[in-house]
């Protein structure tokens, strides 16, 4: 029965076979002392039959409860930090001490069930991200959230060019290499997850979503109305690194129409004023900046 590993690596076609069935999970914990025992426990469980090696990582981010001390007695690698260094911050520090390049990434507040970790092992190396999308038959998601996540979902949907079920879920499987990739633009905070999938999905890479269940979180969320308007920004900012041309190319098109607009109505009288030209200057400036951008950020997409 496979258990946590602790041998080291070995070389040749052995090795071969140990990154492909290994996978490291890394669960990112603050203030979680009333739910990071089951977290485990249920990892646990979920890999005990699965077939693949597993080491679980939990990182203590800044917790001022017994979270950290909580995981230290299940046996598993802990990480504190002396202070709340942020959510994406915790995931990186996490990442970075897997031994396999596959990584499963799950929150520590009981919301996602660790049983679906094999379920979604399964679709890999044919992708390279295996998301748990929150679609299942039993999804306990507050109300007051649905409005922000649906505008975020449909408006990263439009930016990448392709449906997302779930934007910024915090079940996945990723290659610990494309962590790596991109890891000058992953941000600190609660929007690594919606940045790493808009940044796979732009490059061409495969993200594939696994309909999961979403329970009732142990504790207090910490995320907050706040939050949506910051994912928003980040989003535009990744997108911008990618593909510009859908941020920029829609605002000129607007700005020219205007100019065209305003044009062909003092046309008539036929007294083409300074406001028009300027119009349709500032709707062609944009267009090139946006032609510039986009072909700028070809060049700096990440080799594969």
């Amino acid at each position: 029965m496979p258990r946590e590993s602790t041998a080291p690596a070995i070389s040749g076609l052995s090795r071969q076979n140990n990154v492909r069935r290994g996978v490291s999970i890394v669960i990112p914990a603050h203030n979680e002392e009333h739910g990071i025992d089951n977290g485990i426990d249920g990892v646990k469980k979920a890999l005990a039959s699965s077939g693949w090696e597993y080491e679980i990582i939990v990182v203590d981010d800044g917790s001022s409860d017994a979270t950290g001390e909580r995981a230290e007695q299940h046996g598993v690698k802990v990480v504190k930090f002396e202070t709340n260094r942020g959510y994406g911050s915790a995931l990186k520090a996490g990442i970075a001490l897997a031994k396999f390049d596959w990584v499963v990434i799950i929150d520590a507040d009981g919301t996602y069930p660790g049983a679906e970790i094999p379920r979604m092992l399964e679709r890999v190396p044919t992708h390279d991200m295996v998301v748990g999308a929150r679609i299942g038959r039993n999804v306990e998601d507050p109300r007051i959230r649905r409005p922000a996540k649906w505008i975020l979902r449909k408006l990263g949907g439009y930016l990448v060019g392709r449906d997302i079920p779930d934007l910024n879920s915090g079940l996945r499987v990723i290659r610990k290499s494309l962590v790596d990739q991109f890891a000058h633009i992953l941000p600190s905070g609660f929007s690594f997850t919606t940045t790493i999938t808009l940044a796979l999905i732009s490059n061409g890479y495969s993200v594939s979503y696994v309909p999961i269940d979403y329970y009732r979180r142990v504790g207090k969320s910490k995320i907050s109305p706040s939050h949506a308007v910051t994912f928003a920004f980040q989003m535009l900012r990744t997108m911008m690194l990618f593909r510009p041309m859908r941020i920029l190319g829609p605002i000129a098109a607007i700005v020219l129409l205007c100019g065209l607009g305003n044009l062909a109505y003092d046309l008539r009288p036929m007294r083409v004023s300074s406001t028009d030209v300027m119009i349709l200057m500032q709707g062609i400036l944009i267009w090139c900046i946006a032609m510039v951008a986009d072909q700028n950020s070809r060049f700096h997409q990440p080799k594969r």
